[in-house]
């Protein structure tokens, strides 16, 4: 997938990086128009463009099947930082592996290779964001808030989402690559997917690496408790299992840092996340386990109210 990673690597570098090329560039692959939407937000630290972009698949929904949908989010604040930064930040990494997929997916389907259900790719593109102060390292700021963010980027069409986004900026994964969360339902944080240690393991040829999450991690932005970052905050907004893919480096690494996004790491990440849509659209990948979810609730009920905003 080197290919598509640099393709969306140079039209996301670019202090005119927008929704509308972004949209012009997959029409020009072949995706057609109604599939590929974007919108601009003013928020009141600047704009930027949300992107939902959704593959079909052969038995999906959009064609009148029943396939299970994926979801695939590119979590981030913004692709640059100017003027404080010239170029395309870390923090981009989570839109870069997002928009890859979705132009391999489209390749795919060209070569003969359609999914069996379809994924919907979600994602924002702002050149021009805010800087913001965190621990260990500075993260990048968003022109919209989390709630804007989610209501564009979550679909409720979505059946499972990963949430793909760079997580150098921290010293409890000291590992290059990406590594995968727990999965996360509505406020309970589930044991790890062991179809999805599988994939990681195939697509790596290495150990899988797992993210450590808190419930601090999966509760609203905006409660002035720490977060590692935003990776799970798309849990919020949705009753849909999700799984956290983190791209991490050995040291710790500032979201508004240049020159910082390794493109062999973005690959093998998005290539999870191909081989995780393929299986989930099959159904011979599961996020969780339902019965044993059922038997959580009965015994220690619902933990839903770690996704409100209490003040």
């Amino acid at each position: 997938m080197l290919k598509q990673v640099i393709e969306i690597h140079e039209l996301l570098d670019s202090s005119f990086a927008c929704g509308e090329g972004v949209k012009e560039r997959f029409l020009k692959h072949g995706l057609e128009a109604k599939f590929c939407t974007w919108q601009t937000i003013q928020g009141e630290k600047g704009k930027t463009d949300f992107i939902r972009i959704v593959i079909p698949g052969k038995a999906g929904k959009t064609q009148g099947g029943s396939a299970p949908t994926l979801g695939i989010i590119g979590r981030l604040g913004g692709v640059g930082a100017r003027p404080e930064r010239i170029g395309l930040v870390s923090d981009a990494d989570g839109a870069v592996t997002a928009l890859s997929v979705a132009l391999k997916l489209i390749d795919m389907q060209k070569n003969g290779d359609s999914l069996t259900g379809d994924v919907i790719i979600t994602t924002h593109i702002a050149p021009h964001a805010p800087t913001q102060p965190h621990e260990p390292v500075p993260f990048m700021g968003s022109p919209v808030n989390m709630g804007i963010m989610n209501q564009h980027e979550v679909d409720l069409a979505m059946d499972a989402i990963l949430s793909v986004d760079t997580t150098k900026g921290n010293r409890i994964m000291n590992h290059k690559g990406f590594a995968i969360t727990p999965t996360v339902k509505d406020g309970w944080i589930l044991r790890i997917s062991e179809d999805l240690l599988s994939i990681v393991e195939w697509t790596t040829g290495q150990p899988a690496h797992v993210l450590p999450i808190t419930t601090q991690d999966i509760t609203p932005y905006g409660n002035d408790i720490y977060h590692v970052n935003s990776i799970m905050q798309p849990a919020i907004a949705t009753s849909a299992p999700l799984v956290g893919v983190a791209i991490t480096t050995e040291t710790a690494v500032p979201g508004c840092a240049t020159g910082a996004s390794h493109e062999t790491d973005i690959e093998v990440t998005a290539r999870f996340c191909i081989e995780v849509a393929k299986a989930f659209s099959q159904e011979q990948c599961a996020f969780f386990d339902p019965q044993e979810y059922e038997e959580i609730l009965r015994r220690y009920g619902s933990m839903v109210h770690l996704k409100k905003l209490f003040r």
